[in-house]
C-alpha cells in the first residue's frame, strides 16, 4: 500500500516583528526546503490588509505583535485569509493557549527555540494537508446542503393527485433522464374539479434542463389552477398554450400534452374526453387492453391558433387506463436498433396483465430499461388512472 505524501508548499508568509526571529525562521526553512518562498510582513495589520493571504500556502503568525495581542490576531487573520492554513509560532509555551488558538481555527501551536527545521517544515507541510482536507470536507457538505435542498424543492413540485370525492384512483411513476436529478421536463397530475368532473394531465416540455424542469412545473400547477378554477375543458389546452408562449425562454420551446376528462353521464356509466397535442395516446389496461387512437393536434407553442379535437369514449365497468411521456417507448425495444415505440409498449403491456395496478409503473419502466440495456435517457411520468369506491 503507498501513502500519500503531503504536497510541498510554496510560500509561506511569515508575521513577525522581531529581526532576530524572523532570521532564525527564514534560516530554517531555508536548510529543511530551499525552494520555499518565505515572505515577511511585521504586523497583522499588514497581512490582513495585503492580497498575500490569498496567495500562499501557509502563514506563520506570532501572538505578541503590535495592535494583536494574543487570539485577537489569529481571529483576524482567519476571517481575512483566503484559504490558507495558519499555524501560530509563538514564544510563550502555554499549553492551555495552544488548546485555545487550534479551537480557535489554527491548524497548529508551535513554540520558538522548541523547533528545527525538518519538525517546523513537518508541521508546515501537514497544517496545509488538514486545511485543503478541511476545505474540501466544507465543500462537499456545502454541495450535500445544497443537493438536499433542491431535492426538497423538487420534491414539492411533484404532485399529489386531488380525487379525494371521486370514484376514481391514480397511480403514478416518475423518473428524470437528468443525473442526480427528481423533476425533469415532464410532469403529471389529476385533480377532481368543481363540477365533478375528473382531469388529468400527462405532458413532456422538449428539452432536459432545469430551465425545462421549471417550466413543466409551471406548466402543470397553471393547469391545475385552471381547473380548479371551472374553466371549460375545451379551453384548458389553449390557455395552457398561452401560458407557454409567455413564459418560455426559448421561443422554439414546445410541449406535448395528453389531457383526460371523467364525466358521469345521465342514465349510464361514465365517458372519457382525450385531446392530444402531439403527445402519444394512452391504452386501457381493463376491463381489457386497447389502445385508443384520438386525433392528435400540434404540440403547444408550435401555432398560436391551434385546436385540438377530442375523442370520446364511454367507460366500462372496472376500467383503468394508462397514460405516460415518450421517455418510455424512445429506447430500445424488441428488434435491433429500433425503438419500443407503442406497438412494444402494448406487447409489454400484454405480459403484465396479472400485474397489481400498484406495481406496474415501476416494473414497465423496469421491462423498458432491461430492453434498453440500461437507463432511460429521457424523462418518464406514467399515470394510470382507474375505477375505485366512492368514499
Amino acid at each position: 500500500m503507498t501513502r500519500s505524501v503531503p504536497a510541498s508548499p510554496r510560500r509561506v508568509l511569515l508575521v513577525e516583528d522581531d529581526p532576530g526571529d524572523v532570521f532564525l525562521v527564514r534560516e530554517l526553512l531555508a536548510e529543511a526546503d530551499p525552494a520555499l518562498t518565505v515572505v515577511v510582513v511585521h504586523s497583522v495589520a499588514e497581512a490582513v490588509a495585503s492580497d498575500l493571504l490569498r496567495r500562499v500556502d501557509c502563514v506563520l503568525l506570532d501572538l505578541h505583535l503590535p495592535g494583536a495581542q494574543g487570539l485577537e490576531g489569529l481571529r483576524r487573520v482567519l476571517q481575512a485569509h483566503g484559504g490558507a492554513a495558519v499555524c501560530v509560532l509563538t514564544g510563550v509555551d502555554d499549553e492551555h493557549l495552544g488548546v485555545a488558538a487550534v479551537a480557535a481555527g489554527a491548524q497548529d501551536y508551535l513554540v520558538k527555540g522548541k523547533v528545527d527545521g525538518q519538525v517546523l517544515i513537518r508541521a508546515v507541510r501537514y497544517a496545509v494537508e488538514r486545511r485543503r482536507a478541511e476545505t474540501s470536507l466544507l465543500r462537499l457538505r456545502e454541495e450535500q446542503l445544497a443537493a438536499a435542498e433542491s431535492a426538497r424543492l423538487e420534491r414539492g413540485l411533484l404532485p399529489s393527485p386531488l380525487l379525494a370525492g371521486s370514484s376514481v384512483r391514480a397511480r403514478s411513476f416518475y423518473q428524470a433522464g437528468r443525473t442526480r436529478s427528481l423533476i425533469g421536463g415532464d410532469f403529471f397530475d389529476a385533480v377532481l374539479g368543481p363540477t365533478g368532473t375528473v382531469h388529468a394531465i400527462v405532458g413532456d416540455v422538449c428539452g432536459h434542463g432545469p430551465d425545462e424542469a421549471a417550466l413543466g412545473a409551471l406548466l402543470r400547477v397553471s393547469w391545475r389552477a385552471l381547473v380548479l378554477a371551472g374553466l371549460d375543458e375545451a379551453q384548458l389546452l389553449p390557455k395552457l398554450q398561452q401560458v407557454l408562449v409567455s413564459e418560455r425562454h426559448d421561443p422554439a420551446l414546445f410541449t406535448t400534452v395528453c389531457t383526460i376528462a371523467i364525466r358521469s353521464v345521465a342514465g349510464g356509466r361514465g365517458e372519457m374526453v382525450v385531446r392530444l397535442a402531439g403527445h402519444p395516446p394512452p391504452a386501457f389496461l381493463r376491463p381489457r387492453l386497447r389502445r385508443l387512437e384520438p386525433p392528435v393536434g400540434v404540440p403547444l407553442g408550435v401555432l398560436p391558433d391551434a385546436t385540438w379535437d377530442e375523442l370520446t369514449v364511454p367507460l366500462d365497468t372496472g376500467w383503468a387506463l394508462l397514460a405516460y411521456t415518450d421517455g418510455l417507448i424512445e429506447g430500445r425495444g424488441h428488434e435491433p436498433g429500433e425503438p419500443l415505440w407503442e406497438e412494444g409498449l402494448h406487447a409489454m403491456l400484454e405480459g403484465e396483465r396479472a400485474t397489481d395496478l400498484e406495481l406496474l409503473p415501476a416494473r414497465l419502466v423496469e421491462r423498458a430499461q432491461e430492453l434498453n440495456g440500461g437507463p432511460l435517457a429521457d424523462d418518464v411520468a406514467i399515470l394510470i388512472l382507474f375505477e375505485g369506491q366512492n368514499p
